[in-house]
């Protein structure tokens, strides 16, 4: 397999979950402490080894563009200030080689995806979805990457979830060990309501390669969700060619729902230089306290 060399990011959501705040914002700015959540996926992206990034954005996912791109007037102001580390901050957000195409209808994951068609090229690539936080000493996006060029074959990654909580997720098939916490796949099923034990559930980090866009092709709608579904291609390629599971060793945080970005801001307030010292101290004053109480009436 060719080094994997770009990424695509959807981010071309409606964000309804997060309503009213995401009526004329995107959801993929939602902050996470002091960053949203979009500049935490390019950040695991670019330290993953990708070297061209595209998003895919939709109606009102204008300010995810503008937050990659330089702010004259801020800097200007920082640098008059010698704001020198809110600068540096400032300035990253340009630096890595960001790329943009509207879905001009949400037509679903598979049809977002299949804009990148002639971004991507000859070229397989990594798939990172807009509303998943991973935290581990290994990029996710590089824990997938690892695999896929190993095998020579796309790769999804994967974590364990309760058997109740697998209706909430895609869920991979797996049929043969090819080694620790790798398998071949027969087929995804997309939040089955009854579930056997041990579920594997996809984390929204993918390797594909150009063939996903024939198969979306092939697929069409989804009879049932009306939708482009990116499950329905890869189970058609999973007939014809190896698809690999992926098992994920980190935190995973759902930020595409709200209790996932609250989950998301506590543990990255808890480790934040400028803040934990107090957040900690108000938890353990107030918010346990408070619990206590709750438990005892």
């Amino acid at each position: 397999m060719q080094k994997i060399r770009k990424a695509v990011i959807p981010a071309a959501g409606l964000g309804t979950r997060f309503l009213p705040a995401t009526k004329a914002m995107a959801k993929e700015m939602m902050p996470v402490m002091d960053k949203p959540v979009i500049q935490f996926i390019v950040e695991e992206v670019v330290k993953s080894g990708i070297e061209e990034i595209l998003i895919i954005t939709g109606r009102n996912k204008r300010s995810i563009e503008d937050h990659f791109d330089a702010n004259y007037e801020l800097e200007e102001n920082l640098i008059a200030k010698q704001k020198e580390d809110l600068l540096a901050m400032v300035q990253e957000t340009t630096l890595a080689n960001v790329q943009f195409k509207r879905q001009h209808y949400p037509n679903g994951l598979g049809d977002a995806i299949y804009q990148a068609k002639s971004f991507v090229g000859d070229e397989p690539f990594l798939l990172t979805l807009g509303d998943n936080i991973m935290g581990s000493d290994v990029p996710a996006s590089k824990q997938v990457i690892q695999i896929a060029e190993e095998h020579n074959a796309t790769a999804i990654l994967t974590q364990e979830v309760d058997s109740e909580a697998a209706k909430y997720y895609g869920i991979v098939e797996e049929v043969e060990a090819l080694k620790d916490h790798v398998f071949k796949i027969n087929g995804l099923v997309e939040k089955p309501t009854d579930y056997r034990a041990n579920p594997k559930a996809i984390c929204g980090r993918y390797v594909l390669t150009p063939d996903i866009f024939d198969a979306i092709e092939k697929v069409g709608r989804n009879p049932h969700s009306g939708e482009v579904e990116l499950t329905d291609a890869l189970n058609l390629l999973a007939k014809t060619q190896p698809v690999l599971s992926a098992h994920y060793e980190g935190n995973w945080y759902e930020v595409g729902e709200p209790l996932g970005l609250v989950k998301a801001s506590i543990q990255y307030a808890l480790a934040h230089p400028e803040v934990k010292k107090e957040f900690k101290a108000y938890l353990k004053d107030q918010v346990i306290p408070a619990l206590k109480r709750g438990e005892e009436s």
